[in-house]
C-alpha cells in the first residue's frame, strides 16, 4: 500500500522491503516461525510479501524485490496454486471456500462462485470481529451480512489481469 501511495522512497518502506526480501526462504516464500523448522514456507504468510514487494517493484524499479516476487510467483506455480508437490492433492480443503483477507483461490472455483449479480459472498472468514475473546481478531469489521467489496474487488482484478494476459498472447480464458 505504501508503494501505491507514491512513498516507495520513503527509508521506511526500503527497510520493510529489504528486510523482506533478506526473510525469503530457499523456496520463494516466508514463515512467521522464529524458528523455522519446516521444510516449506507457508502459503498463508506468501502472498502478502510477494504482492507488496512486486508493488515496490514497480514503484522503484528495484530488482531484488522483483526478484522475489518472482520467486514466491513460482513456489505457487510449483504447487499449482493450492496443491501438494508430493500427491497432487488440495493441502487444505477449507482454501476451496472464498475469505478476506484472500489467500488461495484457483481461477475456477473464482468463476464458478461468482454470484448473479457480479460479486462474491464469502464462504468462511479468517478473522473474528472486534470484541472477540479469542481467535485472530481484527480491528476492522469487514462485514459478514453481504456480498464482499473485498473479494469482488479482488477477484475483478484476477479475472482481468488473467484476460489481458490472454489478450496479448492471442488466446482466450
Amino acid at each position: 500500500m505504501c508503494s501505491r501511495l507514491g512513498l516507495g522512497e520513503d527509508p521506511r518502506v526500503k527497510l520493510l522491503a529489504e528486510s523482506l526480501v533478506r526473510w525469503q526462504w530457499p523456496d520463494g516464500g516466508w514463515n512467521c516461525d522464529s524458528r523455522p523448522t519446516g521444510r516449506r514456507s507457508s502459503f498463508h504468510e506468501s502472498l502478502a510479501p510477494a504482492w507488496g514487494l512486486f508493488e515496490y517493484w514497480l514503484a522503484t524499479g528495484e530488482p531484488d524485490a522483483r526478484e522475489a516476487a518472482l520467486r514466491t510467483a513460482e513456489l505457487f506455480l510449483q504447487h499449482r496454486l493450492f496443491r501438494s508437490l508430493d500427491t497432487g492433492e488440495v493441502i487444505r480443503r477449507d482454501w476451496l471456500t472464498l475469505h478476506y483477507p484472500p489467500y488461495c483461490d484457483a481461477l475456477a472455483i473464482l468463476v464458478r462462485r461468482r454470484r448473479p449479480d457480479g460479486r462474491w459472498q464469502p464462504g468462511a472468514y479468517w478473522w473474528k470481529p472486534p470484541g472477540t475473546p479469542r481467535g485472530t481478531v481484527e480491528v476492522v469489521d469487514w462485514g459478514r451480512s453481504a456480498p464482499s467489496q473485498m473479494i469482488t474487488l479482488n477477484a475483478l482484478r484476477i479475472i482481468r489481469s488473467i484476460a489481458d494476459n490472454c489478450a496479448q498472447s492471442g488466446g482466450s480464458y
